[in-house]
């Protein structure tokens, strides 16, 4: 590894982990469903174990469960999604891990709209690779300008669709301006979809699987853990072109190895699993997102752009102080945000706040966020 990578790895290491929650704290940090993984996956795993589904599974996944996946995709004119386009992987990370360690190599460039998740940007530079951050524009949606400018020459955009951290989701117009800029290019589109159940009233959600000028250049990648509240199960995967799956099944194997037997058979599981429970689960998310809204709009010196998707908020404040010291004084004040610098450079005078908690604990966070945030401060 270059001492450029060792020095920039161990930057972002020293970024400061977020604090234990002190007494009485509540936290509205973690991206992480507060409902337990329904009953029927937990069941399943069991039978699984109890049926002697102890062992390794085949390297790319479950045949069934890669079959069960193949078939809900979006329809591909002219050709059938199959079972070997998808490689299950450990978690949503580890399927970003594959493709970008599969193709993106010293020197190649990555466009990475920001704020973004943090995971993109480090993936790269572990590669080797070169992030071009652009930053969004001011309602949150892509500038695509700016993208128009920055894609020419790159070898990989990433993003996220709803939107980890600015809960933006990014609709069919959006990305067929995509699909537009990318045009005679050969730049490869990663497009991690993990809160594509979490769209809130008004906005409807797109996979870039289904516009049609970026279906054959992207890379889809989603996770069993917010859709099912299967955070701790790791169960993620990728589809895509197929000599980029196989690339990245390659990357994976040597990397991780294959997943958890009896938890594929529990994922299998939960694609059978009634639609009202996803729905159910989804319609309390849309509830906190309200109570949001209502709580943080109109106040003084502070300025949310309403979540259309997912489960966060990305907030706004006038205060002229870092971030990381805001989510620090907040974290004195018992309430746990994410400070807005680590999602990228534009992420700075904001933070993240999670809805994926309880309406008690919203109400009292948000509550403490605009006693102390609320009105400029410098």
């Amino acid at each position: 590894m270059t001492a450029f990578r060792m020095e920039e790895l161990r930057r972002r290491s020293r970024r400061p982990a977020l604090a234990p929650a002190p007494p009485g704290a509540v936290s509205l940090a973690m991206g992480e469903p507060d409902f337990p993984t329904p009953a029927p996956v937990i069941e399943a795993a069991v039978a699984a174990l109890r049926a002697g589904h102890t062992h390794y599974a085949d390297q790319k996944g479950l045949l069934e469960l890669r079959a069960a996946l193949a078939s809900g995709l979006p329809a591909r004119p002219g050709r059938t999604w199959t079972a070997d386009d998808v490689v299950i992987t450990h978690g949503a990370t580890a399927a970003l891990a594959a493709v970008v360690l599969a193709t993106v190599g010293p020197g190649d460039r990555v466009v990475i709209p920001e704020p973004a998740y943090s995971l993109y940007s480090d993936l790269v530079v572990l590669a080797g690779g070169t992030v071009d951050f652009v930053p969004l524009a001011p309602d949150l949606h892509w500038d695509l300008g700016a993208l128009a400018a920055a894609l020419p020459g790159a070898t990989m955009m990433i993003f996220s669709n709803p939107s980890n951290p600015t809960g933006i989701v990014h609709g069919e117009q959006e990305l067929k301006a995509l699909g537009e800029l990318l045009d005679g290019s050969d730049v490869l589109v990663v497009s991690d979809e993990a809160y594509h159940r979490l769209v809130h009233p008004g906005h409807v959600f797109t996979s870039a699987l289904e516009i049609a000028s970026l279906r054959d250049r992207t890379v889809y990648v989603q996770t069993f853990s917010k859709t099912y509240a299967m955070t701790g199960w790791r169960v993620g995967y990728l589809a895509g072109p197929r000599e980029v799956v196989d690339a990245a099944a390659h990357a994976h194997r040597t990397v991780d190895g294959s997943l958890n037997t009896a938890v594929q058979h529990a994922a299998l599981a939960a694609l059978d699993l009634p639609d009202d429970v996803v729905e159910g689960m989804a319609g309390r998310y849309r509830q906190r997102r309200e109570l949001v809204v209502a709580h943080l709009s109109g106040v003084p010196g502070l300025h949310l752009v309403p979540p259309e998707g997912a489960f966060y908020g990305f907030l706004r404040y006038d205060a002229g102080l870092p971030s990381e010291v805001v989510a620090r004084e907040l974290a004195e004040r018992k309430v746990m945000v994410r400070a807005g610098a680590e999602y990228g450079p534009s992420g700075e005078g904001h933070i993240r706040i999670s809805f994926a908690a309880s309406e008690d604990d919203l109400r009292t966070g948000l509550a403490r966020i605009v006693a102390h945030l609320g009105g400029a401060r410098s």
